[in-house]
């Protein structure tokens, strides 16, 4: 099954502490991991996706941008990505990888409940590519706020394969190496 990983503010008391971040954790040897995010621009009335790969050193693999013209609900977008990274993985025949998203969509990943919202139809087809493609990858969760790469990508006019590491998420993929 999954690995859940998060932080959360805790309340002790009267006292909260804010969240703890949540470092980028290497996959196990021989595996990939892909982070997915989403990110919403109000100002160009649309949505980011930014997703990036990275092997079982923590080194850049690829990374891919691309944008919609519509903001839907957040866990939709998030559900989105998902799937395009399904499609983008399946596509180049890609497997053996940690697919890790931020929200619900996990949780209702592995739920396989009847959902006829579009979040649940986006999830459906989800599983299916997963189940048809992919033989030993899994879909995790894991709180982290990084979206640094999907904000980058309500700017881009088109999707963008990403083959060197975009400027945009250098600094942050040098720090989580050390």
């Amino acid at each position: 099954m999954s690995t859940i990983q998060h932080s959360a503010a805790h309340t002790h008391g009267a006292h909260a502490t804010a969240p703890v971040p949540v470092k980028w954790q290497r996959p196990s040897r021989g595996r990939l991991k892909c982070n997915i995010d989403a990110s919403f621009s109000i100002p160009q009335n649309g949505t980011g996706i930014g997703l990036c790969i990275r092997d079982d050193e923590g080194n850049f693999v690829l990374a891919k941008t691309m944008n919609f013209a519509a903001v839907h609900a957040v866990d939709v977008d998030e559900a989105l990505g998902l799937y395009h990274v399904l499609e983008w993985l399946s596509d180049m025949q890609l497997d053996n990888i940690d697919l890790e998203v931020d929200s619900i969509t996990q949780l209702a990943f592995y739920a396989r409940k009847d959902d006829v919202s579009e979040f649940g139809n986006v999830i459906t087809t989800c599983c299916s590519i997963f189940s048809t493609k992919f033989t030993n990858s899994r879909v995790e969760f894991i709180r982290r706020q990084a979206n640094v790469l999907a904000r980058e990508a309500t700017l881009v006019a088109s999707p963008t394969i990403y083959y060197q590491v975009p400027l945009c998420i250098d600094i942050l993929i040098f720090n989580e190496k050390l």
